[in-house]
C-alpha cells in the first residue's frame, strides 16, 4: 500500500489517499495497511470495530462522539458521495470548536482519519451512500453525545439546501457551549 496523506485545516485530521491500480478490468487498492497507517498518523492506533451504513440523499448523521471511551475513526465511502466533517472538541486545543470538511466518494476513494477528541458527522449528497468506518474503541451508547449539526458557533458549511433528514438524537444535539467536551 502506498498512501498519500493530505493535510486538512485541523492538523490531527488527515485525508488518506491510497494508490489505486486501475486498468480495463477495473481497479485494486489496499484500503488499510496497519504499518503504513501508523507511519502516516502515528503509532498506537488499533482498530477494534468496523461499521457500515447506508443512507439516502439528504441524510445527515452526527455530529457524534463518546465522552468516555473516545473513538478514533477511519472513514470512507464505497458507494455514492458524502460531505464528511470533524470538529475539534478538546477544550485545551488551539483549534477548539473549529471544523474540517471533505468530500468522500466511491470515485475518489479518499479516507478521512478522525482521531479521538473530535466530533464526527456526514451528510449524503448523492442519491444514496454506503459509508464504512473503523473505530479504535467499541460503541458505548451510555457515553455517546451529539453536537447540534447547525450550531452557529461552529459554523459548518454543509453543502445542502434546506433541512437535512435527521435522527431524533441528531435533531436534539447540543450546542458546543452546552455540550460535554474533552479537556
Amino acid at each position: 500500500m502506498k498512501i498519500t496523506v493530505v493535510p486538512t485545516s485541523l492538523p490531527e485530521v488527515k485525508i488518506i489517499e491510497p494508490e489505486v491500480f486501475a486498468d480495463a478490468r477495473g481497479f485494486f487498492f489496499e484500503s488499510f495497511n496497519a504499518q503504513e497507517f501508523a507511519e502516516a498518523v502515528g503509532e498506537g492506533v488499533e482498530f477494534v470495530q468496523d461499521n457500515h451504513s447506508l443512507s439516502a440523499k439528504g441524510v445527515l448523521r452526527g455530529l457524534h462522539y463518546q465522552i468516555e471511551r473516545a473513538q478514533g475513526k477511519l472513514v470512507r465511502v464505497v458507494a455514492g458521495e458524502v460531505f464528511d466533517v470533524a470538529v475539534d472538541i478538546r477544550r485545551g486545543s488551539p483549534n477548539f470548536g473549529k471544523w474540517a470538511g471533505v468530500h468522500l466518494s466511491a470515485q475518489n476513494k479518499r479516507q478521512l482519519w478522525v482521531p479521538a477528541g473530535f466530533a464526527h458527522g456526514f451528510v449524503v449528497i448523492s442519491e444514496t451512500a454506503e459509508f464504512l468506518y473503523k473505530t479504535t474503541d467499541y460503541w458505548f451508547p451510555e457515553y455517546e453525545r451529539t453536537l447540534l449539526w447547525n450550531d452557529s458557533d461552529i459554523g459548518i458549511e454543509w453543502p445542502i439546501s434546506g433541512e437535512p433528514n435527521l435522527a431524533k438524537k441528531d435533531a436534539e444535539g447540543l450546542r458546543l457551549r452546552e455540550a460535554e467536551t474533552y479537556e
